[in-house]
């Protein structure tokens, strides 16, 4: 037994090893349940499958690695293995949300789909590594749960659903332009002037403006509700302290866990801001 479990039971393999990312799949997902009204059977089968497939990236991952010279082949077992558990959950999820009416989800995986694919093909390529832009891209991938948990909330298709997916969308990609600000500032050696940490974070900036400008017209124009733009503010805020208090000899694990209570905020700001 005890063989067994140091060969299939490694937690390395099962579990991504970037935790950070879990925020940009249970941030919409919270939202688009909370913001959908209701739960339903279909809700759970939801959340089950968009875990399910989360969790299939990591094995996917160390078997791209394995059979393109970059990992031992003594990792197969666990990552086979893992792949047929999280595949088959993933599935039996998927056959539980066409049971109960919720068929038209599935146009969903395809962007999903596309995206995996793609960052599988940099793996094999030993390309992933800072790879900012695909990753803005996965979170977009990511952020459909939000449309889907609200549609299956109210019980039917609505637009709104697309509108929650865009904002979400937009605040993970500040969310992960601001992170590899923060990184690339631990590069420094000393404290530069004012002029040259604004250029810096001048891409962060122009992300998180753009998108608090954006939401708080919408939110004038009543097409989002009038109080959303305080939850788009926190990252904003967030950025500008950021940008002008640059993370010298500040640990990535200290910048990752500010950044997720950053992203809790927005996530219970946007939830409660959204009913009012």
């Amino acid at each position: 037994m005890g063989k067994i479990s140091s060969t299939i039971l490694r937690k390395h393999i099962a579990l991504p090893s970037d935790h950070g990312s879990w925020v940009f799949l249970l941030s919409p997902l919270l939202i688009g349940l909370f913001i959908g009204g209701s739960w339903r059977v279909a809700s759970f089968f939801l959340i089950i499958a968009a875990l399910a497939a989360f969790l299939l990236r990591q094995p996917l991952g160390i078997l791209v690695k394995v059979y393109s010279g970059r990992r031992s082949r003594r990792d197969l077992p666990a990552a086979w293995f893992w792949v047929i558990v999280y595949s088959a959950i993933s599935l039996l999820a998927v056959i539980g949300l066409i049971i109960e009416g919720s068929a038209y989800l599935l146009m969903l995986t395809f962007p999903g789909i596309v995206v995996f694919s793609w960052h599988l093909y940099l793996i094999s390529k030993r390309a992933e590594r800072r790879q900012a832009g695909v990753k803005i891209v996965a979170t977009g991938v990511l952020a459909l749960t939000a449309p889907a948990a609200y549609w299956i909330g109210i019980g039917t298709y609505n637009p709104t659903g697309w509108l929650l997916w865009i904002l979400i969308w937009a605040q993970s990609a500040a969310s992960i332009v601001y992170a590899y600000l923060r990184l690339e500032q631990r590069q420094l050696t000393s404290v530069i002037d004012k002029q040259k940490r604004l250029e810096m974070g001048r891409r962060s900036l122009l992300y998180t403006t753009f998108n608090f400008i954006t939401v708080l017209i919408l939110s004038l124009l009543r097409i989002t509700p009038q109080f959303l733009p305080i939850a788009y503010s926190v990252q904003w805020v967030e950025t500008i302290w950021g940008t002008f208090m640059p993370a010298i000899g500040i640990k990535p694990t200290s910048i990752g866990l500010r950044q997720l209570a950053v992203s809790c905020v927005y996530t219970i700001l946007f939830i409660i801001t959204w009913h009012l």
